[in-house]
């Protein structure tokens, strides 16, 4: 089983929670989808993993994004900054 949560930009309501756990639900493998608007996320479960880029066309879908994260390396090459992290 893999369980991966996502940020979604855009929900304000019940509905918004509904659109994007309908749309996300289609999707080809998802088994589950649970979305809580207060920390604008959304947790998908599935036996595998999923494209990242079905699950982003789904939130399209509802008329909603995907919030993009991106994690580059600090300075000594660590995810920290430590040099103790590798």
């Amino acid at each position: 089983m893999t369980v991966t949560t996502y940020q979604v930009e855009g929900m304000t309501c019940g509905h918004c929670v509904s659109s994007v756990s309908a749309e996300v639900g289609k999707v080809s493998g998802v088994s589950g989808v649970e979305v809580d608007l207060a920390a604008k996320a959304m947790t998908v479960t599935s036996q595998g993993p999923i494209d990242e880029a079905l699950i982003d066309a789904a939130v399209v879908e509802a008329g909603y994004q995907l919030a993009r994260i991106e994690l580059l390396p600090q300075a000594g090459g660590s995810c920290c900054g430590s040099g103790g992290c590798n």
